[in-house]
């Protein structure tokens, strides 16, 4: 992202929400009104420490004047939780994009399944909300680890949808455990769901609703951050550029936009774990071995794309629109 397009915010409140999750309420150093967004949206968000990280928007799309953001300590942080949480106050200025929407809700549904584990509460929530406002039929499931680590919680019960939304606790009793063949239960049309939260939970919840026949088209997803599967077969390859016609070697120990890197070319990168989409790149010839956890399994199946960030070749050659 261009610096002119980047937008210059202050953290007005830093609050905590519960157990090792901070909110974070944006808003802009110059006073002007903040660009719209849509439930499921996300902001990148340039760190001090040079880090840019992703992160959910959770307050109200009609709201002009602040960004509201929830931020999990994570212990196995690569610099930019820790960073929100230890070097990120009151009064900190950041630079952020203009919200992007890779997980939006499906117009025209005719009732919404919604889970959320964790912090992927953040978008799940703000559907909720947009969901309720409209009038439209829903229900929420909130999966934690306990109620002292339920972010939101609050917030949730003293809302006007607090009857459609189901609280489930890994500490809790049996029946308060989230039942997911139940929860996805028969497929029907018109019917979407949406999770978000830590991909162990996202995989039991993609899992069982293909289990029990859910298309591709009614599930929708977005993941937070990857388990890069690394490979003992994972390695050397070349990539080639159409444009140029330059050939580029990429080590087993390289990422793509490492050894691209080292040859002087630059691809736009951001979460560097092949789940925000910055750094899709186009394939034209050859067969990625894709990592990622942004593309559909049908997107993938594809081999036109792949994120070059943490993706390889299955072929001994890519050769790259670029």
């Amino acid at each position: 992202m261009s610096a002119a397009a980047e937008l210059t915010v202050r953290v007005a409140r830093k609050q905590a929400e519960a157990q090792d999750i901070c909110s974070f309420e944006l808003v802009r150093v110059d006073g002007h009104p903040l660009p719209a967004f849509s439930a499921g949206s996300h902001i990148d968000v340039h760190l001090p420490n040079g880090v840019t990280r992703q992160y959910s928007l959770c307050n109200d799309p009609r709201e002009s004047h602040r960004y509201l953001i929830g931020v999990l300590r994570d212990p196995a942080s690569r610099g930019g939780s820790q960073a929100m949480h230890d070097t990120v106050a009151e009064g900190t200025e950041l630079r952020i994009s203009a919200p992007k929407n890779h997980f939006p809700l499906e117009k025209g549904a005719t009732r919404s399944v919604l889970l959320a584990g964790g912090i992927g509460v953040t978008p799940i929530l703000c559907m909720a909300e947009r969901l309720a406002l409209a009038g439209e039929q829903f229900e929420m499931h909130y999966c934690t680890r306990s109620r002292e680590r339920t972010a939101f919680a609050e917030r949730i019960r003293a809302s006007a949808f607090a009857e459609q939304v189901q609280f489930h606790f890994d500490d809790g009793d049996a029946v308060q455990k989230l039942q997911l063949e139940q929860v996805v239960g028969t497929v029907q049309p018109g019917v979407h769901l949406y999770v978000c939260g830590p991909k162990g939970f996202m995989d039991a919840v993609l899992g069982a609703a293909r289990a029990a026949g859910w298309p591709e088209s009614q599930l929708h997803y977005e993941f937070f951050s990857a388990e890069i599967a690394k490979s003992d077969a994972d390695g050397a390859f070349e990539v080639k550029l159409a444009s140029s016609g330059r050939v580029i070697p990429v080590a087993k120990e390289q990422t793509v936009v490492q050894a691209l890197a080292a040859a002087g070319i630059e691809v736009a990168t951001s979460c560097e774990q092949g789940v925000c989409g910055t750094c899709l790149t186009r394939v034209l010839a050859g067969e990625p071995d894709h990592k990622d956890l942004y593309l559909t399994p049908e997107e993938q199946a594809a081999n036109d794309q792949f994120t070059p960030c943490c993706s390889r070749s299955r072929t001994p050659m890519l050769v790259l629109d670029l």
